[in-house]
């Protein structure tokens, strides 16, 4: 019995030497002058893998760069091992994502759509273009990834949002958007023009792989059915789902598989000659 307890217990040990790494990095921001914490999952044996696809996932308001590894973590660390990806999770700092307007310090879109990915492909062996790079979020994280995404589609390749705050119009008094953009009655071109809604008329049909869901009980399901209606009349390709479910966890833990699944199809389908 003593000898396959020890057996068992090496076994494990084994097993979690060989797992894939999670590490939180501080990556340098020449535009805000900073450096921002981001969390980084790679796959076992990154060092001698090449041409590695990378998945960047931006948090909601009020989370931080740490919260996919809580929530999410050891399913990160299977996928990334299951398909050579690295997940990257940077701090977004209640942002937005944009490069704001009035506020000269926060310059996440420079960061989210520049700085980053050049971090990345410097430090790990990626494949460093767009057909290698998704970009995906959750909440305030949906709106940053469809904006980052939609405004540089020589960066990403594929985008996901999981609950998005795809149009904030509605919601003027909230998550510090007002700091970010100025007051919605005194700065009402900048609420259109930050907005997902509003973006998407800049997007031409293909340019990029989109999928984005929402919870049918979610204070987000509105703006996200409208999203979905206003690009079916623009005739841009993309994946809808609305399902049961909440703005939370139990939601986003469910979603982040079709998600992985919508890129994998993407990364497959771009790495074909």
């Amino acid at each position: 019995m003593k000898n396959i307890l020890s057996t068992l217990l090496l076994c494990f040990v084994l097993l979690g030497a060989h797992a894939a790494r999670l590490d939180t990095v501080l990556v340098p921001s020449a535009a805000m002058q900073k450096a921002v914490k981001c969390v980084v999952i790679a796959p076992t044996g990154t060092a001698k893998l090449k041409n590695l696809q990378v998945i960047y996932l931006l948090n909601g308001y009020s989370g931080n760069h740490s919260d996919y590894a809580k929530h999410m973590g050891a399913y990160l660390k299977q996928q990334a091992d299951a398909h050579h990806w690295i997940f990257v999770c940077p701090d977004g700092n209640n942002s937005w994502y944009w490069d704001s307007p009035i506020d000269r310090s926060f310059r996440y879109e420079t960061f989210i759509s520049d700085e980053l990915p050049a971090y990345v492909d410097a430090h790990y062996h990626t494949l460093a273009n767009r057909s290698g790079r998704a970009i995906a979020g959750l909440s305030m994280g949906g709106h940053g990834a469809l904006f980052n995404a939609i405004r540089h589609p020589n960066v990403f390749g594929a985008v996901g949002s999981m609950s998005g705050g795809v149009d904030f119009r509605p919601f003027p008094a909230n998550w510090d958007i007002a700091k970010r953009l100025g007051a919605l009655d005194t700065a009402t071109h900048n609420w259109d023009a930050y907005t997902v809604q509003e973006q998407v008329s800049q997007l031409k049909n293909g340019e990029l792989a989109i999928i984005f869901d929402c919870g049918v009980k979610d204070f987000f399901h509105t703006v996200n059915h409208n999203l979905h209606e206003r690009l079916l009349a623009l005739g841009i390709d993309h994946d809808y789902i609305e399902r049961p479910g909440e703005h939370n966890w139990d939601y986003w833990n469910n979603s982040i598989s079709f998600q992985l699944l919508f890129f994998q199809h993407y990364f497959d389908k771009a790495s074909k000659p």
